[in-house]
Order: C-alpha cells, then structure tokens, then sequence
C-alpha cells in the first residue's frame, strides 16, 4: 500500500491528569477512525502531560500511568495509534540491581504504537534535551534503537520531539532503513518565531531525507510554558502539504500518497476524500497576544479558578493585563480594582474607568489614602528626620497588596500581577506590594512590547478597548507627585535593547557597550538585573513568550559577587 490516511491530534492535555487526558486521547481516537484514518499520531507525553516534572520520580504515578496505557491500547481496534507516556516495563531497563539508582533512570519518555488493541511497539526518546527550559536527563533514560514499523503497510519511522533536530539523528536511520513516512510526535513550547524556526528545520529534514514527515505538537499553557500545536505535515521535497491550527486544539486528516512527492494530498484514496481544514495561524504581535491568551485561561482554569483580580492603575501594564483577562476568561469573569492615592492623578482614575467599561468588567474603587495616613501616623516616630522615599513610595504599593490579597482571599479569585520583564528585570517593582499575586501574566513582555501588544488589542475591534490616553502618557507609577518612569530608569527605546543583551543574549559587557550604548548606562543596568535575582525568585510564575524568561529559561544564583565588567 502506497496511500495512507493520517490524522494528527493537536490536543491540551494537563499535567497529571491521567484520567482526563486518557479519555481525551481515546475520544480523538474514536473521532480519527470515524474518518476512516489509518493512524493518528498525538503528542509526547500526552497521557502524562507534558512536562510532568517530579512527577516522574514517584513510581505510583508511572504505574497510573501505565494502566492508561493499557486503556487507550484497548481502544485502538481498526487504527493505529501513537501516543506519547513514560514507560517503565521490565525489558525498558529494570532494575540493575543497584538499591540507590534512581527512578528516573528505569523511565523511558516513550511513544506506543497501539493498533488491533494492543500495544504492538514502543519508541523511546534517544535524544534527551537539557538546556534552556528542559532538563530531561534529570529524569530519562536515553533510548538507542530508531527502528521502522509496518503501519497499513507502510514502512513508518516514530521519533518524539528533540530527535527530529538532529540531522544524522534517529530521522536518518529510518530514511536509510526504508521508512516512507516520519511521525515526530512534540511538547515543543512556544516563543515569538519558534513556529518559522520549526517550519525550516522540518523541511530540510524531510528533503534531505527525502520523506514525509508528519510532526504533531501539543497545545495548551502548562504553569510558565505555552505549547502552540501548529502541527504540520510535510512532503519529501520538504513542501509543506497540511498544517494544524496555532493555539487550539485540531484534528488535521490529511490523505497522502507516499509514492509521489507532489506538494497536493492525493484524492483517489477508496474512501470520501478528508474534509477541507480551516487553519489558524498567527504572525508578529498577533502570536504573541495569542500566547498570552491561551497561558493566561490554562493557568487560571488548570489550577482550578473561576475568576481573576486585576490591580488597574490606569495604566499602559494593567491595561493590557486586563484586555488579556477579558478575552482569555470572559469579562464576566474579571474584576478590577482601582486603589487611587494622594498621588494619583485624575486622568489615571479616568482611564481605569473607561477600560473596564470598555471591557465590560466589573471596577472595584478602594481608595488607599486613609490606610496610608495610618501607616505613616504609625511609622512618624521612627521615620523622624529622614527624608521622604522609597520606604514611603513601596508602602503604598504594599497598602494596594494586601488589599487586592484579602480580596482574593475572601472571594478565591485568583490575582494577576501587572509587572512586565523591563520591570522584573530591574527590580522596578514592590515586593509584597505589586508583585503580590498568583500568576505574572507579562512578566516575560518588555515595555516596548507591551505598547505594540496594546495598540495590536485595539486593532481588533470597531473601536479601541485601551484607552488611546493610556498609550500616549509617560509611564509612572505614581507613588510620588510628579514620578516617571525615567526618573529612575533609562529610556526604555534604551533599556530594552540593553536588556535583551544581556539576559536573553548572555552578551558580555564590552559586546553590549561596542553596540554604541553608554558605558555608564549599561553597568547600571547590568548592575540592576544582578541585584534583582532576590526578589524574581519571590515573584509569582509568568507566561514565557521570549527566547529566554526568569524562571526556567534563567536561573542565576541570589548570592553572587560575580560582576561582568
């Protein structure tokens, strides 16, 4: 047989729910072969979840989830399957016989082939990724065989995730041993450019080896990660033939004649021919708000919350973490809280009231003033003779945390914190004030970016959603009379730039200054991200849409005398 039928399930899983991710893979078995697929190929690790983490070191959850696997083989009558889970059955390794080997070493990140209703082969990960947001050899064994399977009588390759990047990797084996098709299954996650970077590398892999490869990804936000799916299949000349949607669950069927390297799926398979698929696929800005979207409900809704809190000060950060919330979670489903003070001027009081009506959310107004003169009242005999300053700017903003937190505690609604990468980078934010919160919705957005993701939500609609006085005021936190942004940081056309240097790129200080920055701005900014590490690591985790996030892409000791320059 020449022809195959296959179908990709681009499904959202979640992190240990074997249960409800077993049932969601059988149901897209199920739906595949009412389509009259051959095979259906699902994610990596999409019983587990993906990625599980220390799951994976407690052995009952691996023998949870090995009786899914026996559930889901069950249902592959009349199918094929490949499916994504940790194995850990005897001939995967076994026990050594050493009592203080680890559990992670007996584990596979595996991919079953089931069909006829068993579980007829099984695939493990060779390549194992350990950098950047992955750190797999913590927990997996690498596998060494690349073998070919007869699928519908097909000579079928399966790989999982990191093979498929290696050219002379598992890909070339099967190639030479005679595999017409390629299934790489993924739990590849997102950032701004990834899926153009996938697109190139899969078509030279698939021209070089002159086969189809179909490669199927997860979707969905897991804690700081978002999987955006944008699975594709693509032809031997490395012409892509079909792709799945970015950022929603998909089901792409496509027909193809594995004699034939025209960049069309075949028509004259002995069956009705696969439905047309409509495709969502997203590009600059529109990817990256996309992201946030889908982080931000998965977030909200994987850990169990119905509603969220957001601090709106009238401002460019809140006003888009806020547009965000709306869209992600439904306005009926957000409520915001204006806390003005002494310092805050009218207009920013305006402009939170006109974004919420906007958005159609609920705006709670607190004033913080009489709670502020307590405190000060309180703190005058002990701040006597000192001159007014950050102690007194950050008690506001602390004034605002414990508020938006007794709210959250009273109602179980969960707090989004405003405060984006520039911010985070240089410790320009509260802690216990407005970094007090569950999830950090833009933490991995810099300032400029944030103004480009706002004019994009107002670009969306008849009219703007954010207020167009919002985007064009100087930023300030107002907790000053007269405060900017500028006042303490450089200009952010400046500090951006600096930044991504440095915390994405790891440039040195002399590469960054021989950019034609100012010696002097650039160690004071360098000096600022290193005297930060200590309160990022109280901060709440937030969405990575960049090359490299605080979190799990950057892990930087807290004490730490090292200096670049």
């Amino acid at each position: 047989m020449s022809t195959i039928r296959l179908a990709m399930a681009q499904i959202n899983p979640t992190v240990g729910d074997l249960q409800g991710n077993t049932s969601k893979i059988i149901e897209y078995i199920k739906r595949s072969r009412d389509q009259k697929a051959d095979i259906v190929a699902f994610p990596e690790l999409a019983v587990t979840g993906y990625p599980p983490e220390d799951l994976v070191l407690k052995p009952q959850f691996v023998r949870d989830n090995m009786e899914c696997v026996s559930r889901i083989s069950a249902a592959s009558d009349g199918i094929a399957a490949v499916f994504g889970y940790l194995d850990d059955s005897p001939d995967s390794g076994g026990d050594d016989g050493d009592d203080f080997t680890p559990a992670a070493t007996r584990v596979y990140n595996a991919a079953g082939l089931a069909y006829g209703g068993n579980l007829a082969e099984v695939y493990h990960k060779v390549h194992l990724p350990n950098y950047g947001v992955f750190d797999e050899d913590r927990y997996f064994k690498p596998g060494e065989d690349s073998p070919i399977y007869p699928v519908a009588g097909v000579a079928v390759g399966i790989t999982i995730c990191e093979d498929i990047w290696y050219p002379d990797g598992p890909i070339a084996e099967q190639s030479r041993a005679g595999a017409r098709l390629i299934v790489n299954i993924n739990g590849s996650p997102f950032h701004a450019g990834r899926r153009a970077e996938r697109e190139r590398m899969l078509s030279q892999r698939a021209a070089a080896n002159g086969v189809f490869l179909a490669y199927v990804n997860m979707v969905g936000g897991q804690d700081e990660l978002v999987f955006d799916g944008g699975s594709m299949v693509l032809g031997p000349c490395g012409q892509l033939i079909a792709r799945a949607s970015q950022f929603e669950e998909d089901l792409l069927v496509v027909d193809l004649d594995l004699n034939d390297t025209a960049s069309d799926p075949i028509s004259d398979l002995d069956r009705p021919q696969a439905a047309e698929h409509r495709t969502a696929v997203y590009h600059g800005d529109g990817e990256v708000y996309a992201a946030l979207l889908l982080g931000t409900r998965d977030y909200v809704r994987k850990c169990g919350f119905d509603r969220v809190l957001v601090a709106m000060s009238g401002g460019i950060d809140s006003s888009l973490v806020a547009a965000i919330a709306a869209d992600a979670l439904g306005p009926e489903n957000v409520v915001g809280v204006s806390m003005p003070s002494r310092f805050s001027s009218e207009g920013s009081v305006l402009d939170a009231r006109a974004l919420a009506g906007n958005l159609g959310i609920e705006l709670r107004e607190i004033p913080i003033e009489d709670g502020f003169s307590v405190f000060m009242d309180a703190l005058e005999p002990h701040f006597d003779s000192t001159v007014w300053g950050i102690a007194e700017e950050n008690l506001q903003s602390r004034i605002r945390g414990n508020l938006i937190m007794a709210l959250s505690n009273k109602f179980g609604w969960l707090v989004l914190t405003t405060g984006n990468k520039s911010e985070m980078a240089t410790g320009y934010a509260t802690i216990y004030g407005d970094m007090a919160g569950g999830f950090a919705v833009i933490k991995d957005v810099p300032k400029l970016l944030v103004y480009r993701l706002a004019r994009y939500r107002n670009s969306l609609g008849a009219k703007q959603v954010i207020p167009q006085s919002v985007i064009e005021k100087p930023p300030s936190a107002e907790l000053r009379p007269g405060q900017k942004d500028e006042d303490s940081l450089p200009p952010y056309s400046v500090l951006d730039p600096i930044l991504e240097a440095y915390v994405e790129e790891d440039k040195s200080f002399d590469e960054i200054v021989n950019t034609d920055f100012e010696p002097d701005v650039v160690r004071r900014v360098v000096s600022l991200v290193d005297r930060s590490e200590y309160k990022r690591r109280q901060a709440p985790p937030g969405i990575k849409i960049t090359h490299r996030n605080f979190g799990r892409g950057r892990r930087m000791p807290i004490a730490n005398r090292y200096r670049p320059f």
